[in-house]
């Protein structure tokens, strides 16, 4: 007997092939089979009539930080709601796992580090998660059997440091012994299932004492022994981030990419790639690594986003324009000093100038403050001016924009919430998406679900990049964009069984409305233990989703149910092996 049947719904199977039609039976949690519409004999216990609507297999994030909100949320919301399936986590050298037992001040150090780095409230690290674990495998044993996604987690650089050599994996060089038990340690992690290593030299990433995360500080002798580690286990990845992966990498990036995965044989994954036709000369420099992996024996493998994911900034608290050169000096001073410093009429020439430069990378696009509109103020002064953009409250005081903005923020004591217009909206911008996205080396990915979430809510870009293709811009075809979002990234990490909808398969299915499907406004909701805020996403069209077969979600709501499972290398990915 069939434990449900879906009836006559639009099949999207995740291979590209055309949809058709047909009735797909779950039975123990995997597909047992697809029909033509009628014609299944075998009874169900349960049965929905789905014509008109769009069943697809379960979209794969490959790019999020849940690692600690499965603890609070096993739903992994909103990407649950959006119909992810299966997500990628412990990224960017960044993990709860290992802590050395015998220093229990690590625990507090990571969870300031994850707040600083990845914009986790640092009250629901604390509250939420409960902090058990020792060993990697610990930490996966800890959720295994209490989440609703399929989670698989890379192993992060930074606690093999921090593990290794304590507060000297900020600043030191690991000894010949040092560098020989964080090689142990990382091989322990890999057989108890951790998918790979993940590494940052990213000069964005500073832990929460202001320094530089430990990876920064690891030479590219150790990157490649951690690498060759990684050849040694079945089913595993690499995944890095550089300071090259916000603009345009050096040639010495170049180099470590292609050397860490020909010295693994395994694809290498790094985010995000920006495409903006401003800088038309990005994407062909940020895939020369990709094309020098293939001679050299490896795959690196760009992620980017198919929408433009709105992200609020503050001049009251760390945010992207933090991370603008020069700028962080004074955003870090105190309030009362920080005000009067934006003031200054030469502090600001100075900011806008930097801001402007070269340098400052891809962060020049939020340089364009007369294209910000104000979010939530708390004066009086500010009354009537939510919604509104600079540019238009400046001409109306007659002042130039930045200062205007700056006016507006300090009667707020800093709290003014800003949202920057996207400046890579174009036309021709979209273009230029619509042809990288083409190339066998560029993957949908890069939300970061579960990481700056007061800021940003990249998770819902599955449902958008959808609704886009349906009844947008239609870049790309129905077909094509579901396997974009489920088969690719379950081939780049050799997910067994997943990815489709083929019979034998694990039952991952998204049952959608195609006439409907979209994601709703982000808006900022207090449900983090602490009562701590972050911003969510409401799924538009989406009738219901299915985790290894058990449904998970029914017109936006969750149904309680956890059947998600704890993906580990080897016994649930294979090896995709470069060689």
């Amino acid at each position: 007997m069939l434990d449900h049947l879906i009836k006559g719904a639009t099949v999207v199977d995740g291979t590209g092939a055309p949809a058709r039609v047909a009735d797909v039976g779950i039975r123990d949690g995997r597909i047992a089979v697809v029909a033509e519409p009628g014609t299944l004999t075998e009874p169900a216990t349960t049965s929905e009539d789905a014509e008109g609507r769009i069943l697809a297999p379960g979209f794969v994030d490959p790019h999020t930080h849940y690692d600690a909100q499965l603890f609070w949320d096993p739903y992994a919301t909103p990407s649950l709601n959006h119909g992810v399936t299966t997500v990628a986590g412990g990224n960017c050298g960044f993990t709860l796992a290992p802590l050395n037992p015998a220093h229990p001040e690590d625990a507090d150090y990571t969870r300031r580090m994850m707040s600083k780095v990845e914009g986790m409230s640092l009250v629901a690290l604390e509250e939420g998660a409960p902090w058990t674990w020792s060993s990697f495998g610990e930490y996966l044993d800890a959720l295994e059997g209490r989440v609703a996604v399929n989670a698989g987690f890379m192993v992060g650089h930074c606690a093999l440091r921090r593990y290794v050599m304590g507060a000297d994996a900020v600043g030191g060089q690991p000894s010949a012994e040092q560098l020989e038990e964080m090689l142990s340690l990382f091989h322990d992690a890999m057989d108890a299932g951790a998918w790979g290593l993940s590494t940052t030299q990213s000069s964005t990433h500073s832990d929460g004492d202001g320094q530089p995360v430990a990876s920064r500080h690891a030479e590219p002798a150790e990157l490649l022994a951690l690498s060759r580690a990684v050849a040694e286990h079945e089913g595993t990845q690499l995944e890095a981030i550089v300071a090259g992966c916000l603009d345009q990498f050096s040639d010495d990036e170049i180099d470590l990419f292609v050397e860490m995965s020909a010295a693994a044989g395994r694809p290498l994954n790094w985010n995000v790639l920006t495409i903006d036709s401003a800088v038309p000369e990005r994407v062909p420099r940020q895939l020369i690594p990709s094309e020098r992996a293939r001679k050299a024996g490896g795959r690196i493998v760009a992620l980017t986003m198919p929408i433009l994911t709105p992200m609020n900034m503050s001049l009251g608290t760390f945010c992207a324009l933090n991370l603008i050169p020069g700028w962080g000096d004074v955003l870090g001073l105190p309030v009362p000093e920080r005000i009067a410093k934006l003031r200054d009429p030469d502090t600001r020439g100075e900011m806008l100038r930097r801001a402007a430069s070269k340098e400052a990378g891809v962060f020049r696009r939020l340089s364009h403050f007369d294209r910000y509109v104000i979010g939530d103020t708390y004066s009086k002064e500010n009354e009537g001016l939510t919604g509104r953009v600079v540019r238009d409250i400046a001409a109306e005081r007659g002042q130039e924009a930045f200062q205007c903005l700056v006016d507006i923020c300090a009667n707020d004591d800093l709290r003014t919430v800003l949202w920057p217009m996207p400046s890579d909206n174009d036309p021709e911008s979209w273009a230029l998406r619509q042809e990288a996205w083409q190339h066998e080396d560029v993957m949908l990915g890069g939300s970061d679900a579960g990481a700056h979430l007061d800021r940003m809510c990249g998770a819902p870009y599955t449902t958008r990049f959808i609704g886009d293709c349906l009844r947008g811009r239609k870049l790309v075809g129905l077909e094509q964009a579901v396997k974009m979002l489920t088969d690719d990234p379950a081939q780049l990490f050799g997910l067994r069984e997943r990815g489709r909808i083929e019979e034998g398969f694990h039952a991952d299915l998204v049952l959608f409305d195609p006439e409907r499907i979209d994601a709703g406004k982000a808006t900022l909701v207090h449900d983090l233990p602490g009562d701590s805020p972050r911003l969510d996403s409401k799924a538009i069209g989406i009738n219901a989703v299915w985790v290894n077969g058990v449904e998970a979600i029914r017109e936006d709501q969750v149904t309680g149910a956890t059947p998600g499972t704890v993906l580990r290398s080897g016994r649930d990915t294979r090896t995709v092996s470069t060689k």
